[in-house]
């Protein structure tokens, strides 16, 4: 039987639409697995790849960060995971630069660690909602050290601990997350939650359910002329210790108010989504995440697939399926980069 046809979106240059065209049909190394993707999803990352080829490290590029599939091939040392599995994954071109990583195409390359089984229950348009931001948040919260994001910008090292399927206690922490209703923000209200942490969200009034369905256990409007002072009295009557903020936003306004809270609260951790304000009053340790790291390993391995198969982890927000092809890739960026609330953007394959 022959071997099936390959075929990508294809980045030639920054700022031009992607382009479909044929791509070798890759093969599963070492500590791999090939998926057949079933569902993509766009993330913000994306965008600034297109438009600025930040990251990019060979051209043409193939680029995209969640996968949702099944398994066509494993790599020879791979225990977990065997041909026709369904798979949510984690695709890292972002950091090898090599085609065959990149999610945007027929057939993608997954470390075995970056993926988990997924439930028959969950459909791959709901599932894939999930890699990104899971890893995202894994980095968000549970680093033990500073590492490097880029040039000049460490990485956060909050150092709390992983979320268990056993229902956590409370460990007596309250963390921020602003823009708790984005995809990042939502994954990290969850696993945060998951591990005994009570999460105060801020976000959108449309979008409260949706925090509270992530176990928030509070949430404030983003556009309350008092959300500082709101956020600072919910802090304090959480009692416990004070962690920090998440901000999943990342802008100047909400920068402003994540420097205001952080005084009146005697300081703390600020991770972000983008590159943390400057001037940082010296009793916070800022630092902008990088959404690939092995801190993620034991979440993928021991508790997404649990997780998701009794209900303790949530494929939020839900996806908004714009097209089936990778010619609709072009049309799911741009959608994301106009803006979106409390979705995804996902594309079937």
């Amino acid at each position: 039987m022959s071997a099936p046809k390959n075929q990508a979106a294809w980045l030639k240059k920054a700022d031009t639409p992607l382009e479909v065209g044929d791509a070798p049909l890759p093969t599963a190394g070492p500590g791999e697995i090939v998926v057949k993707n079933a569902a993509v999803a766009i993330n913000p990352l994306d965008c600034h790849m297109q438009d600025m080829g930040v990251f990019v490290q060979q051209w043409p590029a193939i680029f995209g960060c969640d996968v949702a599939g099944e398994v066509y091939e494993v790599g020879s040392d791979v225990q977990r995971f065997k041909k026709g599995d369904r798979v949510i994954g984690h695709t890292i071109n972002l950091v090898t630069g090599r085609p065959q990583d990149g999610a945007f195409a027929l057939y993608s390359v997954v470390p075995a660690d970056k993926a988990a089984i997924l439930p028959e229950a969950i459909s791959f348009t709901d599932g894939v909602v999930v890699p990104f931001a899971l890893e995202a948040a894994v980095c968000a919260l549970s680093l033990k050290e500073p590492g490097t994001a880029m040039l000049g910008v460490s990485t956060p090292a909050l150092a709390l601990p992983y979320p268990s399927l056993q229902g956590a206690k409370s460990i007596g922490k309250t963390l921020v997350v602003y823009g708790g209703s984005s995809s990042t923000g939502s994954m990290t209200t969850q696993l945060a939650t998951a591990a005994g942490i009570n999460v105060i969200t801020v976000t959108g009034a449309k979008n409260f359910d949706m925090s509270k369905r992530c176990s928030a256990s509070q949430v404030i409007e983003r556009n309350d002329t008092s959300v500082v002072d709101k956020v600072v009295e919910a802090v304090k009557n959480a009692g416990g210790e004070f962690v920090g903020i998440f901000d999943a936003i990342g802008t100047p306004e909400t920068y402003a108010n994540d420097v205001e809270i952080l005084k009146k609260l005697g300081g703390g951790h600020l991770a972000c989504v983008h590159p943390p304000p400057g001037d940082l009053p010296e009793n916070v340790k800022a630092g902008m995440i990088f959404a690939v790291n092995d801190v993620a390993t034991p979440v993928w391995k021991e508790y997404v697939t649990p997780a998701l198969q009794e209900g303790k982890l949530l494929c939020l927000p839900p996806p908004t399926v714009v097209g089936k092809g990778l010619e609709h890739i072009n049309e799911a960026l741009k959608i994301s980069k106009a803006g979106v609330s409390a979705t995804k953007v996902v594309v079937e394959l």
